[in-house]
């Protein structure tokens, strides 16, 4: 049996032993398997792997920004909560994503070797590198695990630029759900390459920045990137690069100003155990150091924490930029002090103490005439007509008090704006001084209608159950003195027959009693006169105080209460639980938002009335 039947007789049992037999039922084999595999594969790609998951706090301090962003849209600008919106998009944005894989950029400025790095980490020369500058022109991705492809297309990193490690016997398990994106130059020439690193910066989970000998000084490097990002220390790594460019113990004379430097900029090393950045120095062209890299970004990856701990870094910046917007320099809100002094100065521009005293007259002068002799009433009567053109004269008065009324309503809103704004950050003083202008423009005007109220007699004053018997005792001696003057008269004339005894001492007990009566019941009413013109005045006070906490106060304190609530939001987003209770985040000072406020002048024109009542009590003196 020659060799081709041998070979074609084995093929049942064990299969054919041509080689190309072989690699033929091989191929289809595989292809077989694929097209098995390929709807689970499809599956498990349309699954994808799990998103993140924040823990309870990170949660609360994103619904706090995210709150805090809703209530004070009204009273800042976009600008200022444009930050604070783009970081709840990309945590929003980065927690659907892969909590397996950590996002780690490769950046450093022009000629540090960063791609050359890159290449290392990665075992296959990825990345070009060169005597050419700029050597990378966009950014250049390498995954070491499947399931990235969403956090490549969040980065806007097309396939072409999508990249593998090498693949060796026994791939590197240490690096297992590690995303290395190298960056363009952060100082190119070219702003397209700057505008890269910038939009990377603020999506990766964590940076490696690299520096050498030569520029790791450098002002643009601190001053625009690390010094701002200092509040990202734990999602950082510095590596001091090309130290096989240095003799001796220069690397480590290096390696220590490079310490000092992001210690002056703020940025907490991670030594001993302490959380902060990882500093190393390494060459990643001899390789020198690189394992060590290696040993720090596996655990680093291992953690699954980078994702969650840069959105909290975030968070930290995000609350400090704000703070200027939000943290008050002092406890804000209107004692009960302000409130009270507010309420004087309104009751003193409707003139309600000139009404009390007004009243308290009117009362005595009500007595007077019921209680008091007709022949001091006549004479009144004609002194009231005699000093009646004074009068017309005198009524230029009411318009300079008018004015006088009107200064006094503003300057009471002018120092309850500047009591209740005390301390409050500039948006949020600008709107408390606005609610209370828009409430004071149609204060003078309110206060002009209880002013004329005051002025018109709504009731007769009350008489006191003593009132009417003196009116009887006056009626009395009145008729006493009439009864003894006729007697005189006819005695005069000759029609009664001559007695004086009699009617002198009717006369003269009437001309007596009625000023005395009179005066008994001058003395009587001081009493009731002045819990009349008292309860006239606290009336008076008590509608200026409720007009002007209508108008002012209330709107004000709506602003100061939404103001505690954007306040005690923001220290959520601090991460700080708010008290409840006590004197709280504001102090006790806002315990009165039922009434408190603030107000700013701009007060309404015209005031026609609020002098009135200083002019009654002018005239009824």
């Amino acid at each position: 049996m020659d060799p081709p039947s041998q070979a074609g007789a084995s093929a049942p049992d064990g299969g054919s032993t041509d080689p190309s037999t072989g690699w033929d039922d091989g191929l289809i084999a595989r292809r077989a398997m694929d097209e098995e595999e390929q709807p689970a594969r499809e599956r498990s790609a349309q699954a994808g792997p799990r998103g993140l998951d924040y823990d309870a706090p990170l949660r609360a301090r994103l619904d706090a920004l995210s709150e805090l962003v809703g209530l004070s849209r009204a009273r800042l600008d976009s600008a200022t909560l444009a930050e604070a919106g783009r970081v709840l998009d990309q945590a929003a944005a980065r927690r659907s994503l892969s909590a397996r894989h950590t996002v780690v950029a490769v950046a450093g400025a022009t000629g540090s070797g960063k791609s050359t790095l890159f290449n290392a980490l990665a075992g296959v020369a990825i990345s070009d590198t060169g005597v050419r500058r700029p050597t990378t022109a966009a950014p250049l991705a390498c995954s070491w695990s499947d399931g990235a492809a969403p956090l490549l297309d969040r980065l806007d990193i097309p396939g072409r630029l999508r990249r593998r490690p090498l693949q060796g016997p026994a791939p590197d398990p240490r690096l297992s759900g590690l995303v290395l994106i190298d960056l363009p130059d952060h100082d190119s020439a070219a702003p397209e390459h700057r505008e890269h690193v910038d939009r990377m910066l603020k999506l990766v989970d964590a940076v490696i920045w690299v520096v050498d000998p030569e520029k790791y000084a450098d002002a643009v490097l601190h001053e625009r990137y690390l010094r701002p990002l200092a509040g990202h220390a734990e999602v950082s790594f510095v590596v001091l690069n090309q130290t096989d460019r240095l003799p001796g113990d220069s690397a480590d004379l290096v390696l220590d100003d490079l310490r000092r430097l992001l210690d002056e900029d703020g940025i907490a090393l991670g030594e001993h155990g302490e959380p902060g950045a990882t500093v190393l120095a390494l060459s990643a062209l001899t390789g020198d150091g690189v394992e060590e890299l290696r040993d720090a970004l596996g655990q680093f990856v291992a953690e699954r924490g980078a994702a969650t701990r840069r959105i909290s870094a975030d968070l930290d910046a995000v609350a400090r930029s704000l703070k200027p917007v939000y943290a008050a320099g002092r406890r804000v809100g209107l004692s009960e002090r302000a409130r009270e002094e507010f309420a004087d100065r309104l009751a003193e521009a409707v003139g309600a103490g000139a009404a009390g005293e007004a009243a308290e007259r009117a009362w005595r002068r009500g007595a007077g005439k019921a209680c008091g002799t007709p022949w001091l009433r006549l004479w009144r009567w004609y002194d009231a007509l005699r000093t009646g053109a004074v009068t017309v004269q005198g009524e230029s008065a009411p318009v300079e008090e008018e004015a006088t009324a009107r200064q006094r309503v503003e300057q009471a809103v002018h120092t309850v704006a500047d009591e209740a704004v005390a301390g409050l950050p500039a948006p949020w003083a600008q709107a408390v001084r606005d609610a209370a202008a828009r409430g004071g423009e149609g204060l003078p005007e309110a206060l002009d209608e209880l002013a004329v109220k005051a002025a018109l007699p709504a009731r007769k004053p009350p008489r006191p159950g003593w009132w009417p018997v003196a009116v009887l005792v006056q009626a009395l001696m009145t008729l006493l003195q009439v009864v003894g003057g006729l007697w005189l008269f006819g005695q005069i004339i000759g029609v009664t027959e001559p007695n004086l005894t009699v009617p002198v001492l009717l006369m003269s007990t009437g001309i007596v009693g009625g000023p005395g009566v009179e005066w008994a019941c001058r003395m009587a009413a001081r009493g009731p006169a002045r819990r009349y013109g008292q309860d006239t005045e606290r009336e008076l006070r008590e509608a200026a105080a409720a007009c002007g906490r209508q108008r002012v106060l209330d709107p004000v304190a709506a602003e100061l209460l939404r103001y505690r609530e954007v306040r005690e939001q923001y220290v959520r987003v601090l991460g700080v639980v708010p008290q409840v209770g006590g004197s709280g985040l504001l102090g006790p000072a806002t315990g009165g938002f039922a009434v408190g406020g603030s107000a700013l002048g701009g007060v309404g024109r015209g005031s026609g009335s609020l002098g009135r009542v200083t002019e009654l009590s002018t005239a009824g003196r």
